[in-house]
């Protein structure tokens, strides 16, 4: 069961800091900080990134910080989280496997991400150790995608590609696996069509409709 520091730090909304006195918050410092939380994690992992690291790399006082997150794992869990998020409200193309080329795609581009390809497996390894991260990470990461997926599915649902009751947690699980097992794990080269026959797969797993899926 999530404690309550976890499920704040799962709602990304909820858990920052209120600017004390009239201060405002400004977009520019915000996104300073955001990528230093990505090249300090990048530079150190998680274990060892700190506060006061990402505030010297963003050219920003520790208390600017503060203001936003009131500590790294918070912090980190929404800078990861809306990263993960970035680039999958995907337009309808019309058709399940086309829907899903696109989908595979903007995943396998994250991942093949050079940060990505360091901080991914570094905060996997921390969540081995540390459950309150794993617990975190899990709820912020699958709900950043799994809106997604379940859009995808509703969509395919409407068209009469898929079956109504085709469970959204089993299609990103069919997106997300083999493309981090490729990219993230065993890190070998996807062939040049690759993606388009892992669509391809993943409508037929989900028992897509050949006459509509596209």
């Amino acid at each position: 069961m999530l404690t309550g520091d976890s499920r704040r730090a799962a709602r990304p909304d909820t858990f920052r800091r209120a600017p004390a006195g009239a201060a405002v918050l400004r977009d520019d410092v915000t996104e300073a900080i955001r990528g230093a939380v990505f090249e300090e994690l990048a530079a150190t992992g998680y274990g060892r990134l700190s506060i006061e690291a990402v505030a010297r790399r963003a050219g920003v006082g520790k208390t600017a910080v503060y203001r936003r997150w009131r500590s790294k794992l918070p912090m980190v869990i929404e800078v990861v989280s809306e990263v993960a998020a970035l680039g999958l409200v995907l337009p309808d193309t019309g058709s399940l496997r086309n829907d899903l080329r696109m989908f595979v795609h903007v995943v396998a581009r994250v991942l093949r991400h050079p940060l990505a390809a360091q901080i991914v497996p570094d905060l996997l390894a921390e969540a081995a150790r540390n459950p309150e991260i794993a617990e975190t990470l899990a709820v912020a990461l699958r709900e950043a995608q799994r809106q997604s997926s379940a859009a995808l599915v509703r969509k395919a649902v409407g068209r009469g590609e898929l079956p109504a009751d085709t469970d959204p947690d089993l299609a990103l699980d069919l997106i997300a696996g083999p493309l981090y097992w490729r990219l993230a794990v065993v890190r070998t080269p996807l062939p040049q069509d690759y993606l388009d026959r892992l669509a391809s797969s993943i409508a037929a797993a989900l028992g897509a409709n050949g006459a509509h899926a596209g």
